[in-house]
This record gives structure tokens, C-alpha cells and sequence, in this order.
């Protein structure tokens, strides 16, 4: 359902008591007895599963689809090694040289996987009604990393710039191309993951991922199309002031910063989300422990008029439900309702 999406985060950023907001999505085969590789396989079984967690989280600001991060890369001619229990990971790379980078080809949309994500997201629109649905995406530096091999990035960064640079070009063409067939079919928006972005040195990080991570939104975003930016890594806070200058209003931050410090440099017209640890807390803790981690993240955060609490990244697939449900108790009971 089309929404006026700067008015939904201006309408977050106004209000008393704040949603919480989850990157929720692989846990749903637990209620549906697949498999994720039977999940990331077909449209239909992705959208029952979106709405299978919109209708298990009343509470949540927003529906997030699978972020699937080998996705675009397999797109691109990357191997993929599939499992039953844990998201895809690409191995090897594909690019090693500027001849690779120069021969690189820039994928059809539909091309691997893709088009079963695109036609997921057209299906979860006709089914969820009550919040935003947001298609996830991989960010332009870390899709050059997995084309590139994470390790050997950081590397060619240095010793081989332009080749980086010949890689970022190709894929921010395609990720621009994927968004955009994300807004055609309806999304309200996508959430962009950019961790290996957040292992790079602030000059770094401005050069080979800020700088394609604009020109993807400002090719993209719309009033009514929202363009989120996620990024995990340990440097985020030393990154901030380039990453507040990308285009976004939505900023996601995983649990290895300190929340309460990133908060400090937040401007207060952008909403920044986070941080539960979703291995160590949604996978690994008890609903006791959840709740009291998003109590203490609240009472931390929430004086900030722009700080909605999250999990830290995608929430593992065989997390636990009662843990997920503890996350809004704890909501719930820091606004006491």
C-alpha cells in the first residue's frame, strides 16, 4: 500500500512512545516447518512468511523481507553455499584483477535469485496492510567486497583503487536498477545493509562506500519510497559524519557500537535504530534477558526524540519466538503501557 514516507518517519520522530522495529523475517519457518533454503526458493512461501511475522508482531513499526546478502552477488556470478538452518554465504570470489573488474557485467534484473525476492515483495504488499513493507538490500561497498572477497576489499582499497572503484561503479548500476524494481511492485521501501562499510577507516568509508551509497538513494528515494541505511561494523561512530550525509532519515546500527554514544551524533531530524544483540540475545538469550537488554538500550536511548530501539542486524532463523515476543514486552513495559 503506497505511503507517504517522509511523513511516516516525521510521524515516528513525533511521537511519545516509538514502535519498536525489527529485521525480522527467517524465524517465520519455525511456524511454517520449512526449511530457509526451501524459504529463499520461492516468492509464494516468502510472502506467506512476511506475513506470518506481521501477524505474530502487531507491535512493530514496519515488515522487513529476507536480508539475504549473497543474493545480489549470485547475480552476479558468485557461488553460494546454501543450508537449511542459516542465511546463504557467498565463497570465493569472482573478481581478482582489473581485467575481472573491467569484464565484470552488469546483471539483468531477475538474473539468480532476484526476481523471486522482487516477486515476494509484490505478493507481501497485497497481504500487509497495517505498516510499511520494506525490501531488503545489500549496499554497494559490501556487494563489492563479496564479488571481490571480503578480506582481499579491504586490500584493493588500498593497492588497487581503481580497480575498487571500476566494481562500485557496476554494482551501484545494478542496485539502482534492483531498488527501483522494488518500488515498481510496490515496497515502500528498502533496507540497505552496508557492514563491511563499518570496517573501514572514515576516509575509506567516505570514498569507496558514502559516496555510491548517495548516488544509489539519490537515484531511488522518493517521498514515497524510503531508502534505509544499515551498517553493523565497529567504526560506525568514527564513520558518523559522512554516514549522516548519504540522503537517509533512517539510520541502523548494529550491537557492536555503543548506542548511546552513536546517539550523541545523530541530527535530530534522523531516526537512528538499534542495537539488541541478535545472536547474543535474540538466538542465544532467554526472554528474561531480552527484555531487560530492551529495557536498559530504552532507558539509555530513550529521552532522544529520534532513537527507536531494534535488534542490531537480522535476527537469526532459529531464534527463539518467546524472545522476540519478549523484545515489545520490554517496550511495553518501559512506556507503561
Amino acid at each position: 500500500m503506497k505511503q507517504n514516507m517522509t511523513k511516516w518517519v516525521d510521524d515516528i520522530l513525533a511521537a511519545d512512545q516509538k514502535k519498536g522495529f525489527l529485521v525480522l523475517s527467517f524465524p517465520a519457518i519455525q511456524k511454517m516447518g520449512i526449511t530457509v533454503k526451501e524459504l529463499i526458493a520461492s516468492s509464494d512461501l516468502q510472502a506467506e512468511a512476511m506475513k506470518i511475522v506481521a501477524d505474530s508482531t502487531p507491535e512493530a513499526a514496519a515488515a522487513v523481507s529476507m536480508m539475504d546478502l549473497s543474493l545480489e552477488a549470485e547475480a552476479f556470478g558468485s557461488t553460494v553455499h546454501f543450508s537449511d538452518d542459516e542465511v546463504p554465504t557467498v565463497t570465493g570470489s569472482i573478481v581478482n584483477s582489473e581485467e575481472d573488474a573491467d569484464a565484470l557485467k552488469v546483471p539483468e534484473l531477475g538474473a539468480g535469485r532476484t526476481q523471486i525476492y522482487i516477486d515476494a515483495i509484490e505478493k507481501s504488499v497485497k497481504l500487509i496492510n497495517d505498516r510499511p513493507v520494506f525490501a531488503g538490500v545489500i549496499g554497494p561497498f559490501s556487494l563489492a567486497g563479496r564479488l571481490m572477497d571480503v578480506s582481499e576489499a579491504m586490500i584493493y582499497c588500498y593497492d588497487e583503487p581503481d580497480m575498487v572503484h571500476t566494481v562500485l561503479e557496476k554494482v551501484s548500476e545494478f542496485l539502482i536498477n534492483y531498488i527501483n524494481a522494488y518500488k515498481a511492485v510496490g515496497a515502500n521501501g528498502v533496507l540497505m545493509a552496508e557492514p563491511l562499510a563499518g570496517l573501514l577507516s572514515p576516509a575509506l568509508e567516505e570514498e569507496f562506500s558514502c559516496e555510491y551509497v548517495k548516488k544509489i538513494i539519490a537515484a531511488t528515494q522518493t517521498d514515497d519510497f524510503l531508502v534505509g541505511y544499515h551498517n553493523c561494523g565497529n567504526c560506525t561512530i568514527q564513520q558518523i559524519d559522512s554516514i549522516v550525509q548519504n540522503g537517509c532519515r533512517v539510520l541502523h546500527f548494529g550491537n557492536a557500537i555503543d548506542m548511546s554514544e552513536m546517539m550523541k551524533h545523530i541530527p535530530e531530524n534522523i531516526i537512528a535504530m538499534g542495537n539488541v544483540d541478535p545472536a547474543g540475545q535474540f538466538r542465544n538469550g532467554t526472554p528474561e534477558s531480552v527484555k531487560a537488554n530492551t529495557i536498559e538500550l530504552l532507558e539509555k536511548c530513550g529521552s532522544y526524540k529520534n532513537f527507536v530501539v531494534s535488534s542490531g542486524c537480522d535476527i537469526p532463523p532459529l531464534s527463539s519466538w518467546d524472545n522476540i515476543q519478549a523484545f515489545f514486552d520490554g517496550i511495553n513495559e518501559f512506556y507503561g503501557k
